[in-house]
């Protein structure tokens, strides 16, 4: 029996002893791409119930069997994170997906602004996006991919328990603003758009009492840049790196 690295996510429940049935394109990924064959082992995870070592019961060109043996690893919940941004140009768009789920992003959150350049998704796309970054980077959890919202919308449904990150350009001194607030709870952090926050957006964020207003240093990022920034500051001072 053949060792394998590859992890797989599958949307279905997982427990010892339990079978998998495979897709057409699962199938295809397995036995045509990876060349895995009757016998050998891989991870399969569902974002719910943790990881778990399965092997090849079954092998076709158009579907296959999985037998679950063990659970590997619990499910790793993240912290509770939500990454708000406006969606870019797409290849740059799927970045910001990829580089959240790695992160360690609870919820990934797509809004439209005033000067968003996008004003649609490919929401089942983004989400795919997301799973493989799971299955890239070894998660067991997949965040969810909202549909985009208008941005006016969100913050008039804003839920009171949690905090907002406003990675505002025109602030410095980042870390000496997210060291003055309380650790813990929820929050989440917002990235505008290529062009910007306008006038009227920035000085409604700037009245929110439950919004925390951050710079990500003294030049402007673009704004895939500035997500995993803003990430990674917000993880190295209150998540759980």
């Amino acid at each position: 029996m053949a060792s394998s690295k590859i992890r797989l996510y599958v949307d279905h429940p997982l427990a010892q002893g339990q079978s998998v049935p495979l897709s057409r394109d699962q199938a295809h990924y397995l036995f045509g791409v990876m060349r895995l064959g009757t016998g050998d082992t891989l991870a399969l995870f569902n974002g719910r119930d943790g990881e778990f070592r399965a092997s090849v019961a079954e092998a076709g060109k158009r579907g296959g069997v999985l037998l679950i043996d063990a659970q590997t690893r619990p499910l790793q919940m993240p912290p509770d994170l939500w990454l708000f941004f406006a969606p870019i140009k797409k290849a740059r768009t799927d970045f910001i997906v990829e580089k959240a789920t790695e992160m360690g992003a609870a919820r990934i959150l797509p809004v439209q602004t005033q000067f968003t350049n996008s004003e649609r998704i490919r929401r089942d796309r983004l989400q795919q996006h997301a799973i493989e970054a799971a299955e890239q980077c070894g998660g067991t959890y997949v965040p969810q991919v909202a549909d985009l919202q208008k941005l006016d919308k969100v913050l008039a449904s804003w839920p009171a328990d949690r905090r907002l990150i406003f990675c505002d350009e025109v602030l410095v001194g980042a870390r000496e603003t997210l060291g003055a607030v309380d650790t813990g709870g929820k929050w989440a952090i917002l990235i505008g758009p290529e062009g910007g926050f306008s006038e009227t957006e920035r000085a409604r964020l700037t009245a929110l009492p439950f919004v925390t207003r951050i710079s990500l240093g003294p030049r402007i990022l673009r704004a895939d840049t500035a997500a995993v920034a803003a990430m990674t500051l917000w993880q190295s001072t209150l998540g759980d790196w």
